[in-house]
């Protein structure tokens, strides 16, 4: 057997594409020509198959993981058991304190989502630090993670060309993407190009041979509304977008990371827009945060971004919590910040996939009073059971409520 594109190229349908198909009612046969095309991913975990891209519904990705400063296995496994109940469709480990081997092996076997890690970060700790780092270190923790089962590795793909634009930009945060700022510094103190670039040919057959999704990092995304759009940006969209159709040739999966971080609101269609007229392959959206001054409240301003993004034709989100620019999120926070995304991801899809019918069939239930019937509709139906009365009109109306006032007249 091939990867799931060369299956794909020959019409035949991988187990993995089938079970995502029929999670969401999906013909196969047409899922197949999108993969074929490089329009749709489907990303392989060890107990679930997720679809992203043309045809599937918009995806939502939590981040969990450590860091050098606060490192708790426990907390971390509670935040992936979270999200799964709450409708993550797939985590992400950004562990970089502690044991972090140990601490994906951990996560892997207790959750059942598709997992991706970013590999240069356990490599820039295994190696004592960025000055310490080398192009061996970067590919061999690539391929270990590819191993261990993940499936999905984010690889910034920044270039000295990149790195000159970066330069000449006027921007008041320069680069904000944690391992984009990691691949851009091991290029300045070494003067060699990025290893993945460097080591290509390795790095698709690696993905290749583990069915790896590559998602193509977002280095040169703007840390400010007023920082988007300007050269390194634009090198780095053309680029990722000719990486991503090498991926694509080597019957690698490809996901590209674009117009996230902060953008200004009228500013997100236009940016999208730009990647889909370009190219097929799915969007992944980190936010985008449409102000800089929502600090406490950033998921909020992320799924305002988030749901332009979608209707306008992002594929994939990655929810933003409450502690955003502050610090590790709680349990609590990252349910906060996985529902507002998922309330983005579907306002999007009521435009991109013309999902509106589900808000149709929920406000009928409404429209009888039917609470039972709006929890099976809601978003988040844990919180709206906690918060109904058994019958009859809300609190706030009671018996002025006027869907009752009109109902009753009406019947006279």
């Amino acid at each position: 057997m091939g990867t799931i594109i060369e299956e794909a190229r020959e019409e035949r349908i991988a187990p993995a594409v089938m079970a995502a198909a029929e999670r969401e009612e999906l013909d196969p046969y047409d899922l197949i020509q999108n993969i074929a095309q490089g329009r749709t991913t489907v990303m392989v975990g060890k107990k679930r198959a997720v679809g992203i891209g043309k045809g599937f519904t918009t995806k939502v990705n939590v981040n969990i993981g450590t860091s050098t400063v606060r490192s708790d296995l426990a907390a971390e496994l509670r935040k992936a058991a979270v999200a799964g109940r709450y409708g993550a469709d797939t985590l992400t480990d950004l562990s970089m304190g502690g044991g972090i081997r140990e601490i994906r092996s951990a996560i892997l076997r207790e959750t059942a989502l598709p997992l991706t890690t970013v590999p240069i970060y356990q490599a820039v700790v295994d190696a004592g630090g960025i000055d310490c780092l080398s192009a061996d270190d970067l590919i061999d923790t690539f391929r270990a993670h590819a191993a261990e089962g993940v499936s999905s590795c984010v690889l910034h793909m920044t270039d000295q060309k990149t790195l000159s634009a970066l330069g000449r930009s006027q921007r008041i945060l320069g680069v904000v993407s944690k391992g984009g700022s990691m691949t851009a510094a091991y290029m300045l103190h070494t003067g060699r190009e990025n290893p993945f670039l460097e080591y290509f040919d390795e790095v698709v057959e690696i993905a290749r041979r583990h069915e790896i999704v590559i998602s193509l990092g977002n280095t040169m995304r703007g840390g400010s509304i007023v920082d988007g759009g300007d050269a390194a940006a634009t090198v780095e969209r053309k680029q990722n977008i000719e990486i991503a159709g090498r991926c694509h040739e080597h019957g690698v999966q490809v996901i590209i990371e674009g117009c996230g971080g902060h953008v200004r609101i009228d500013r997100i269609p236009f940016c999208v827009q730009l990647y889909k007229d370009a190219c097929p392959y799915p969007l992944f959206v980190a936010g985008p945060l449409a102000t800089d001054r929502a600090v406490g409240h950033d998921q909020i301003a992320g799924a305002i971004g988030a749901s332009i993004a979608v209707s306008a034709g992002a594929d994939y989100l990655c929810a933003i919590t409450p502690a955003e620019h502050i610090g590790l999120p709680t349990e609590e926070e990252v349910v906060e910040g996985l529902i507002a995304f998922k309330i983005a991801a579907h306002i999007g899809d009521t435009v991109r996939i013309g999902s509106d019918y589900l808000d149709a069939e929920l406000s009928a239930c409404r429209a009888e009073l039917d609470w039972k019937g709006q929890i099976g509709k809601a978003i988040d139906p844990d919180g709206l059971s906690t918060r109904i009365p058994d019958e009859g009109p809300c609190s706030m109306c009671g018996e002025y409520c006027a869907i009752k006032i009109m109902r009753e007249s009406l019947s006279r």
